[in-house]
């Protein structure tokens, strides 16, 4: 019972990697703030984990929304009264285009909730945990914030920007006891990797899926509930000494 009394906000939490975040802390007691854009979804997130009303504050909030990022932080504490621990999870894949063919409305769909949302997160529980001397927020980002690949510059520009986030903030909470690291994925098994496939090879997603499965040198996709496993370790009071570190969870797929 790691997270037995511990606070966790966890955004984007009714999809596939959110959720198991979810499962994985609620298994092992800790109090939840699920958060996520599909009202219906998070709550029915929520339900599934049948936790009492005591242990569980599910909110519906647009990340890329300013105040509304800073609404789901005053109501964890106003529940609460802490932060132990942000997953700071919530991203799209954006489309899958030439550089050219790129607008600024794309452009600014996936800033607005990769960089900008990550951001605003950090902007409100960073200053919380400051004040506890104490606390460990995770960001999802991704293998793609470590390479470039070919139709896929919004994403990838978007998570090495949430990377140097991640270092930056690592620095700045470090004399509080704040720990700020990153999660990785390479291709897991979720909603988001299902329209990756179809984006990049439209017509063609199940001959995309398989040469990315093939790429992978375990030979298999990753699944939700193994990205959750790292998050709830760098979460813990396990990684006490680890911070502004990036963990990859990819089957050995890059080796950067």
């Amino acid at each position: 019972m790691r997270f037995e009394d511990k606070v966790v906000i966890i955004t984007g939490a009714a999809g596939g990697i959110g959720k198991e975040i979810a499962r994985k802390l609620a298994s092992e007691g800790a109090k939840l703030t699920l958060v996520d854009l599909n009202e219906d979804a998070v709550k029915a997130v929520a339900e599934e984990l049948n936790l009492s009303e005591d242990r569980v504050l599910t909110i519906k909030a647009d990340v890329s929304k300013e105040d509304e990022v800073k609404n789901y932080v005053e109501q964890t504490v106003a529940k609460f009264g802490r932060i132990d621990g942000f997953a700071n999870n919530a991203g799209v894949e954006g489309p899958a285009k030439k550089i050219e063919d790129i607008t600024e409305e794309d452009f600014d769909f996936v800033y607005n909730i990769n960089v900008k949302g990550a951001f605003y997160g950090i902007k409100y529980v960073l200053p919380i945990m400051k004040e506890q001397k104490s606390g460990s927020i995770v960001n999802t980002a991704s293998v793609a914030g470590l390479i470039g690949s070919p139709l896929m510059m919004l994403y990838n520009s978007s998570k090495h920007a949430l990377m140097g986030i991640n270092k930056v903030a690592a620095i700045e909470g470090a004399p509080y006891n704040v720990r700020v690291n990153s999660v990785n994925p390479g291709v897991i098994n979720t909603q988001m990797m299902r329209k990756i496939e179809s984006n990049v090879a439209p017509g063609a997603a199940e001959a995309a899926q398989s040469a990315y499965q093939e790429a992978v040198p375990m030979k298999r996709y990753g699944e939700p509930h193994e990205v959750a496993n790292v998050v709830a370790f760098l979460l813990s009071d396990e990684a006490s000494y680890v911070s502004s570190s990036s963990y990859t969870v990819d089957g050995a797929l890059y080796n950067v």
